[in-house]
């Protein structure tokens, strides 16, 4: 398989750090506005309201706390892979200036739930985009969908889409993150979880040689109960969402997890805010990086 970039892979594979997750999309925008600090009636229209999101996530992306000394990655949104950071591209700042490496966040949101599980709606288009995206310098892909309860059915469904739509991705060179997503607020989790590894390791094992792939998944019940995913020869990285954890709970259980990082969204920018000094903003920053890192590379 042609990889757009060794040294990313390389990276990615080895080198101690998280990816941040900066791919809020258009549902989930105005929430991250307000935490941020802007509220709803500070914007008109999807227009604005994605300019300020760009806003935020540029302060983040040059703020001088986040480089690929501990940030390894980082998930785009598609408008913020197409926009500019210190008048480039944003994936072309993010490597060649900081040294992260750029994913892209690909799936259009979820169905509706069936069989326990919410799938991913269609994604029209989404070769292009990938031929789009390689241009860019974009590495890989991200594509999420959730599990709710333990249904053997509904869980299967999820990993074979996974791996069908991370099969279409392969082939234009990039790196999918798979990310079959186990909610904390199944009353199942465990069982979940047993499922959902069990579905990931055949599909891994049936996966051709030349083929790797990235998972992302909620952070287990049981302690490094992914690790034969992490072991796995076709699997480049396995990352933890925060899903919906505090950033002080999610690290405190990342911590137990040996060979899993961290990709954690709302974890990692929940306390920064508008009306911060540059100073303070990036001081904040700084403290989330630096627990969240440790949490990823320092396991008890």
């Amino acid at each position: 398989m042609f990889v757009a970039n060794e040294k990313m892979l390389a990276q990615m594979a080895e080198k101690q750090g998280f990816i941040a997750a900066l791919d809020q999309s258009g549902g989930s925008t105005p929430g991250a506005l307000r935490q941020y600090g802007i509220a709803d009636d500070a914007y008109n229209g999807d227009a604005e309201m994605f300019k300020l999101m760009h806003e935020m996530r540029v302060r983040i992306m040059t703020a001088p706390s986040f480089t690929g000394q501990k940030v390894t990655g980082a998930i785009l949104f598609e408008r913020t892979m197409d926009g500019e950071a210190e008048g480039k591209p944003v994936p072309t700042f993010l490597w060649e200036d900081r040294g992260v490496v750029p994913f892209l966040k690909v799936d259009k949101g979820l169905e509706e739930q069936a069989d326990g599980v919410q799938l991913m709606k269609p994604i029209p288009g989404l070769d292009d985009l990938l031929a789009h995206a390689v241009k860019l310098g974009i590495f890989g892909t991200k594509m999420r969908l959730v599990i709710h309860q333990a249904s053997e059915k509904g869980i299967a469904a999820v990993a074979v889409q996974q791996f069908e739509v991370g099969a279409q991705i392969i082939k234009h060179g990039l790196v999918p993150i798979l990310e079959p997503e186990v909610s904390i607020k199944s009353a199942d989790k465990a069982e979940c979880e047993k499922i959902l590894r069990d579905e990931l390791l055949k599909g891994l094992d049936a996966l051709p040689e030349t083929s790797n792939v990235m998972i992302k998944l909620t952070i287990p019940s049981e302690a490094d109960f992914y690790h034969p995913l992490i072991e796995h020869p076709r699997v480049v990285r396995v990352v933890a969402l925060s899903g919906g954890y505090t950033r002080s709970d999610a690290c405190k259980k990342l911590a137990e997890n040996h060979g899993m990082i961290a990709s954690f969204s709302r974890a990692l920018i929940n306390e920064l805010k508008k009306p911060m000094s540059d100073a303070e903003f990036d001081k904040t920053l700084e403290e989330s990086i630096n627990e969240i890192y440790d949490a990823s590379v320092e396991k008890v």
